[in-house]
């Protein structure tokens, strides 16, 4: 069985400590001096840099490109972030990154929105030169970072440092295996989902659309709106960038085609100190519809010994192409788990006044 004292065995997710230690190597550097929160639990904000690029389109590189190479012939507009400047809906930019790699050969590493940045519809994805692959930097990466960012419900104001993306490294094998994954929840429960649906290493997710006492089960974002400015806190009133959804009677939601939604699971859940979490889509197969962002859960979200007691997973959901009905209760996403390859230092929740510990349904820190 599980003990969340435990040091995990073998590989996994670098802690904080160790995330330090690489900056202290020279593995990851920047032309300018580390932010006193940049490192969290189990992972790194990356902070945008002075330049941005609008391009015609997003790209990978490829084996045989670097960015800067595919940016000679792709971008339309070079422009200066030192003093802020508005990224437009529908548009595609290419921002160089503070934090230059230099991994070691036995690192690798994985990038993903941050929660506020999911939460404002900010589709952002890391690439690296000669990457086939967003959001993925191979063992031994050596080199520059650059972070595509699209906006797709709200014109953003960015400027040089803010953060909007986030990176986990690891070493070894961090996955939980199934028999693994089964005697941590046995030891902890995860989620509050007597019955819990456990596939591999994640544990099903499925939404409210039952809502709290008000009725309220969620959000949809409106269109033609003011700019948000991604490094102010509460500056926004809701009414303005959002409508609010009740339930119906029958405990059903049409998702509109191209339209933005931040609903909540059903189940509340937790990550114990000595694992960290991932939100992934479930299956795609399911239906017409996606959890439009993956997310990082650092250790200790939702724990109590953080300031926790179950924390429900905000989720961003779009549909594709077509309307497609939701039901209360219904599957849409999967939290896998992986452990650390060390107990962190400090844990998500009132050790680093996180905003979204013990959170139910919840818009970003933007709003009032």
């Amino acid at each position: 069985m599980a003990d969340e004292q435990a040091q995990p065995q073998g590989g996994g997710i670098l802690p904080d400590r160790d995330i330090a230690s690489l900056f202290e190597s020279g593995a990851i550097t920047s032309g300018h001096a580390r932010d006193e929160d940049q490192i969290q639990p189990a992972s790194l904000d990356l902070r945008l840099g002075e330049r941005a690029y609008r391009v015609r389109a997003s790209f990978l590189p490829g084996l045989e490109r670097t960015v800067e190479e595919k940016l000679e012939r792709f971008a339309l507009h070079e422009f200066s972030l030192a003093e802020g400047a508005v990224l437009e809906t529908g548009c595609v930019y290419i921002v160089p990154l503070q934090e230059r790699l230099a991994l070691p050969l036995d690192v690798r590493a994985t990038a993903n929105p941050k929660s506020s940045t999911g939460r404002l519809d900010i589709f952002t994805r890391v690439l690296t030169d000669r990457g086939r692959e967003f959001d993925k930097v191979a063992p031994g990466y050596d080199g520059p970072l650059y972070l595509e960012i699209s906006p797709r419900t709200f014109p953003v104001l960015v400027r040089r440092g803010s953060r909007l993306s986030q990176i986990r490294f690891r070493r070894g094998e961090a996955e939980l295996s199934g028999r693994e994954m089964e005697d941590l929840h046995g030891a902890h429960r995860l989620t509050s989902d007597e019955g819990a649906n456990i596939t591999g290493s994640g544990i099903a997710l499925s939404i409210d659309l039952a809502g709290d006492e008000t009725g309220l089960v969620g959000y949809r974002g409106k269109r033609h709106t003011g700019v948000v400015d991604v490094d102010r806190r509460g500056a926004n009133a809701v009414a303005d960038f959002w409508e609010p959804i009740h339930r119906s009677g029958a405990g059903e939601l049409v998702l509109d085609p191209d339209e933005f939604y931040i609903l909540v699971s059903k189940e509340s859940v937790h990550v114990p100190p000595a694992y960290a979490a991932e939100m992934t889509p479930f299956d795609p197969l399911v239906g017409e519809f996606r959890v439009h962002y993956a997310g990082f859960f650092d250790p200790g979200f939702g724990h109590e010994a953080a300031g926790g007691t179950g924390a429900r997973a905000v989720l961003e959901v779009r549909s594709h192409e077509v309307p497609f009905i939701l039901e209360d209760g219904q599957i849409v996403g999967r939290l896998v788990y992986e452990r650390m390859a060390s107990l962190p230092d400090r844990l998500y929740g009132a050790d680093l006044k996180s905003n979204y510990q013990a959170q139910g349904l919840k818009l970003s820190k933007h709003f009032a």
